[in-house]
C-alpha cells in the first residue's frame, strides 16, 4: 500500500512594506530627539566645564578650555574649604539657616493668606487680592531703600532677620496665588461637612487644607530654597560681617582685584554649593511637576 505525499509548498509570505508616512514619522522623531540632545548638550556644557575646571590647576583653567584633560587634582577642594577667613562649612551653615527660615516663613504665612483669600468672605477681598497680585511686578530694588531704613532702625543689620522675617508676613505673592488656586479647587462639600462637625476655620485649615495642598506646599518649599540659596543681592545689602555670609557672598571672596584670584578654589566651592540645590530639585521634582501642573488645570 502506497501513501501519497503532499508536495505542494506553502506560499511564501509577502514582505511587509512600511508605509511612507510611517517612515516620515520615524525620521521626524529621530530628528526631534537629535535636536533635543544637541540643545541639552549646549545648555549643560558650562556646568560640565565648571566641574572639570574645579579639578584643574589654576594655570590650566583658562589656558585650555577643553573638558578633556588628564591634568586633574583635588587640591582645589582642600584649598577652597580653608582658604577664606572661615571654613567654607560656616558659609554653608549660614545659607542653610537663611533658606530653611525662609521656607518655614513662606509655608506658614502664604498658606494662611491663601486660605483667607480662598475661603473667607470679607469686605475688600477682591481689591486686596488684586493688589497682592500686582505686587508681583514690583522688583526688589523698588522696596530696597525703605526696607533697609526700617531694618536699620530695628537694629537688624548684619543679622539674618531681614532675610527671614519678611517671609512670615506673606510677602511672596506668587506662592499665595499658587495656594489659592489649590484651595479653590477643593470640593466645597468637605468644608461644609467640617462646619457641621463643629470645625472652625483654623481647624479646617490644619486638618483639611494643609494635607490636601501638599503639592503646592512642596512647590513653595523647593522654589523658596533655590531662590534663597542662590540669592546674592539681598545678603550683599544686609550682611557685612564675613562670619554671617552665605555661600553666594563667600564665593566672591576668592576673587581679588588687586592680586591674583584663586579660580580653581572658587570653582571647587561652586560645585559644592550647587550640590544642595541639585539634590533638592532631584528629590522634589515629582512634587514640583505635580504642583505646577495641577495648579494650571485648576
Amino acid at each position: 500500500m502506497t501513501t501519497k505525499t503532499d508536495t505542494t509548498a506553502a506560499p511564501l509570505e509577502a514582505p511587509v512594506r512600511r508605509h511612507p508616512r510611517s517612515r516620515w514619522r520615524t525620521a521626524r522623531s529621530l530628528g526631534r530627539h537629535a535636536m533635543l540632545i544637541a540643545g541639552s548638550t549646549v545648555m549643560i556644557y558650562p556646568l560640565i566645564w565648571l566641574l572639570v575646571s574645579s579639578f584643574k590647576p589654576n594655570s590650566e583653567i583658562f589656558r585650555d578650555l577643553s573638558i578633556f584633560t588628564l591634568d586633574l587634582t583635588t587640591e582645589n577642594y582642600a584649598n577652597g574649604w580653608n582658604d577664606l577667613q572661615f571654613p567654607f562649612g560656616v558659609f554653608l551653615l549660614n545659607s542653610s539657616i537663611i533658606a530653611f527660615g525662609a521656607i518655614a516663613g513662606n509655608l506658614f504665612s502664604c498658606s494662611l493668606a491663601a486660605y483667607a483669600f480662598a475661603r473667607l468672605r470679607f469686605r475688600g477681598r477682591n481689591v486686596f487680592f488684586a493688589i497682592m497680585l500686582a505686587s508681583i511686578m514690583l522688583p526688589f530694588q523698588v522696596m530696597m531703600v525703605p526696607q533697609f531704613l526700617i531694618f536699620k532702625e530695628l537694629g537688624w543689620l548684619n543679622t539674618f532677620l531681614p532675610l527671614i522675617a519678611p517671609k512670615f508676613l506673606a510677602t511672596e505673592a506668587f506662592f499665595v496665588f499658587l495656594m489659592v488656586q489649590f484651595i479653590r479647587g477643593l470640593p466645597k462639600e468637605i468644608f461644609e461637612a467640617a462646619r457641621i462637625d463643629g470645625a472652625g476655620h483654623f481647624r479646617s485649615y490644619l486638618q483639611i487644607v494643609l494635607p490636601l495642598i501638599v503639592p503646592a506646599l512642596a512647590t513653595t518649599a523647593i522654589f523658596t530654597f533655590i531662590w534663597t540659596w542662590a540669592d546674592f543681592f539681598g545678603p550683599l545689602v544686609y550682611l557685612r560681617l564675613p562670619e554671617s555670609w552665605p555661600v553666594s557672598l563667600a564665593l566672591k571672596g576668592f576673587l581679588d582685584a588687586q592680586s591674583s584670584s584663586d579660580y580653581g578654589s572658587m570653582f571647587a566651592m561652586s560645585v559644592v554649593s550647587l550640590l544642595p540645590m541639585f539634590l533638592v530639585f532631584l528629590f522634589g521634582q515629582r512634587f514640583l511637576v505635580k504642583g505646577v501642573a495641577t495648579t494650571g488645570i485648576k
